[in-house]
């Protein structure tokens, strides 16, 4: 029984790998400038530099890195946060955390504080905003022995909308030229030219991935309950911390890079979660390939569909995201 579940698990892994693969294949082919799948080995061997090298190299390469990097992170944090409130409709976005990491990136915009810092000021204060935000709400339940996640999930909502609104504030009392940048910044985009983000982004999804696997034995055991957890011997207070520190870091990375990109960390858990089950030793590597791939091909779409004009791939994974939720509700399949 241990032996199937453990080649059950092993297929699952190396199906997402080979979709993730077929993913960035796809997307390292699909553009404006189409090139051929059969003439990439040439053009990244050849000892000559060609604009089609160019092309892959130094635009589709990296955003496909950050795609991967983007949209494991939000896929993984919304695994944690689902498992933690045992709710499967707990996401970043509805805790608070992506509009905390959204009101500190536009202060950055807004102060230039990236003129003082330099490049790294975007992923620390996007890190730093989802975090006052988790922190927050988990401050404002702590008190409360009775405390129930419903709460502190409707703390985080309303904490999100209070975000939402002073970035909307900080729009209207800014210049033209921040504003746009703030603009085009919420609406999601992959567009990154900036190698240092890039490496950040990959390198903070993975880290990230590797802690999560420290407190995979957990979450399976606070899916029984916060009573019962504690008493197997868990350590629900300070597990909890650890897994809002580390689902807001990861947000906020996501955010401060990409931009605001919605439904990855509340549709592929669950989508993860109906083929794997909820032991989270599988469900966390799934649903971190799950999320690459599925933003990977998202951004794929938004480069296409009104080629050579491009979308903002949070509208694509808006639109995707919506009618695969409510599909999901409407077949009765959705649980945790």
């Amino acid at each position: 029984m241990i032996h199937q579940k453990f080649r059950k698990w092993g297929l699952i892994t190396g199906g997402l790998l080979i979709l993730l693969a077929a993913t960035a294949l796809l997307a390292l082919c699909t553009g404006s400038a189409g090139i051929e799948i059969q003439k990439i080995p040439d053009i990244l061997f050849n000892q000559k530099r060609s604009a089609e090298y160019s092309i892959l190299m130094d635009i589709r390469f990296p955003r496909i890195l950050l795609g991967m990097a983007v949209g494991g992170s939000l896929s993984l944090a919304g695994t944690l946060l689902q498992g933690m409130f045992r709710n499967p409709l707990v996401e970043p976005y509805t805790l608070g955390i992506s509009g905390g990491a959204s009101l500190g990136v536009c202060l950055n915009i807004l102060f230039q504080f990236h003129a003082i810092l330099g490049i790294i000021a975007f992923p620390l204060s996007g890190f730093i905003g989802a975090s006052l935000v988790i922190f927050l709400v988990y401050g404002l339940n702590r008190g409360n022995r009775s405390v129930r996640s419903n709460r502190m999930l409707l703390t985080g909502v309303m904490i999100s909308y209070v975000a939402s609104s002073l970035v909307m504030l900080l729009m209207a009392l800014s210049h033209s030229d921040d504003l746009q940048s703030i603009v085009l910044w919420i609406m999601g985009s992959l567009d990154e030219p900036n190698t240092t983000l890039i490496r950040t982004a990959c390198i903070g999804a993975l880290a990230g991935l590797f802690i999560s696997y420290f407190f995979c034995m957990d979450l399976n055991a606070l899916l029984l309950g916060d009573e019962e957890a504690a008493s197997l011997g868990i350590n629900t207070a300070r597990t909890k911390k650890f897994l809002f520190i580390t689902a807001s870091f990861l947000t906020g990375l996501s955010v401060a890079v990409a931009g605001i990109i919605m439904f990855v960390g509340l549709i592929v858990p669950h989508f993860v979660r109906m083929m794997t089950g909820p032991d989270h030793r599988i469900l966390l590597i799934a649903s971190f390939l799950a999320g690459a791939a599925f933003l990977t091909l998202s951004d794929v779409i938004a480069r296409v569909i009104i080629s050579p004009l491009e979308l903002p791939v949070g509208v694509i994974t808006g639109i995707i995201g919506g009618v695969m939720f409510i599909w999901a509700l409407s077949r009765k399949k959705v649980s945790l």
